[in-house]
């Protein structure tokens, strides 16, 4: 039994969903200035379990359509090896699924009673499950490149809007800090398929295919200098002054960096860096709040 509870829980992706929880809590912070009280903490932690149980079943769902690729190229996955069928994938997909919405729904409900604004929660969770499905599902979104980087890049940009709908607290900030993660994910996505352009071809049509390599990596530092921007206009505009800038020294620096490791083609140290970049700037954000 322990091993089948093991089993599940890889299928969820448990390492991609850790920057999930620890975005939506940013996000309300972000929206309320850093402060918090009892009755906030509690709903943010319901909304974690909204988008952890709402991405573990995306993962899930991505899991059983490509069961028949993993098999080759990733034996070792729950299904591939066995370790959960498909039908108990699917039934596990489903409880995830209830267990997301039916947070989503009591988030929404407890800010109604508040008197509180409630449906930019529920609107931003339904384009993102409109996003999700069409993803991996009808009209398969991931298969179509740059269309399903975009994707993916709103996905992870909207937590941080999740989580301030959360306590209602949706801002000019809110938005530039999301719109740094956007930037960066779309990015760091057209990067990871230069990286798997040969691997990829026949069953994707992403962006270097089209445009070519060097075209795209050009794209993806126009996009990283885009994200810079939407992290510099909280500092220049406010609400922060501008001397804390110096708080994203090292998120600005690995970003404007990235052009020479991009122009030699190394695409999976830019993605790597990226992320970390993407880490540091949230952290930077968080300094800036407290410091």
């Amino acid at each position: 039994m322990a091993a089948d509870v093991r089993a599940f829980i890889e299928l969820m992706r448990p390492k991609n969903m850790v920057l999930a929880a620890i975005t939506v809590p940013l996000g309300a912070l972000f929206g309320l200035n850093a402060t918090l009280n009892s009755e906030q903490i509690t709903s943010v932690a319901v909304q974690v379990l909204a988008v952890l149980t709402f991405m573990g079943a995306g993962n899930a769902m991505n899991d059983i359509k490509d069961a028949e690729i993993d098999a080759q190229a990733h034996p070792a996955r729950p299904i591939p090896s066995q370790r959960v069928s498909i039908q108990a994938a699917q039934r596990f997909v489903i409880g995830l699924w209830i267990l997301s919405l039916s947070s989503m729904v009591y988030g929404s409900i407890q800010l109604s009673q508040n008197n509180s604004t409630w449906w930019p929660l529920s609107t931003i969770y339904i384009i993102a499950a409109v996003m999700m499905l069409t993803y991996d599902l009808g009209p398969e979104t991931k298969s179509k490149g740059l269309i399903g980087n975009i994707s993916i890049s709103l996905m992870v940009a909207a937590v941080i809007l999740y989580g301030a709908a959360t306590v209602d607290s949706l801002s000019w900030l809110v938005a530039f800090v999301a719109g740094v993660v956007f930037f960066t994910n779309l990015a760091r996505e057209i990067v990871k398929d230069c990286q798997d352009m040969l691997a990829d071809e026949g069953v994707r049509s992403t962006l270097p295919m089209k445009i070519g390599l060097e075209n795209a990596r050009m794209v993806a530092y126009v996009l990283i200098i885009a994200g810079l921007v939407c992290l510099y206009i909280p500092y220049w505009k406010g609400p922060f002054a501008f001397g804390q800038l110096i708080l994203q020294t090292p998120a600005i620096f690995i970003l404007i960096s990235l052009n020479g490791p991009l122009y030699k083609g190394e695409d999976v140290q830019v993605s790597a860096r990226i992320r970390i970049a993407m880490l540091l700037g949230l952290l930077g954000f968080i300094l800036t709040m407290y410091l």
